[in-house]
């Protein structure tokens, strides 16, 4: 399983675990775009690159995951699919996905923002937590 949900009060929380942080990077991805379309239904037909950095792996994956957003929020761009690796220093992805489609997508939700509020990254198990303000 890429995540799970864990209980909140009015926000979503996931909890994401993999072989690697990079994994868990992917599947945090995952999971956001997951609570707001079905992403089983969404096609890798085009590319987005995402590079940012961070001083430690909080920031980064923070900084990883607004990014992904604001390019969803700014292009409508539904991903569904993430290659994460860590080169010095910095996050870079090759993102997956194809442009919203209401007639195709099942449109679950809205994300606003990612916070800050109870995110961490475990990097001896490797696993992470990240709160999504619906």
């Amino acid at each position: 399983m890429r995540y799970t949900i864990v209980d909140h009060t009015a926000d979503v929380m996931v909890r994401c675990t993999g072989e690697t942080l990079e994994e868990c990077f992917e599947n945090a991805a995952y999971a956001l775009f997951d609570q707001m379309v079905d992403v089983t239904r969404v096609d890798p037909v085009m590319s987005v690159d995402i590079d940012v950095s961070g001083d430690d792996y909080e920031s980064k994956l923070y900084a990883f995951l607004s990014e992904l957003l604001f390019i969803q929020g700014s292009e409508m761009i539904m991903l569904s699919d993430f290659k994460v690796r860590f080169d010095d220093g910095n996050v870079k992805c090759v993102a997956y996905g194809e442009p919203l489609d209401v007639s195709k997508h099942k449109v679950k939700g809205e994300i606003k923002a990612v916070t800050y509020h109870m995110l961490s990254v475990d990097e001896n198990e490797p696993s992470l937590t990240v709160i999504f303000d619906v």
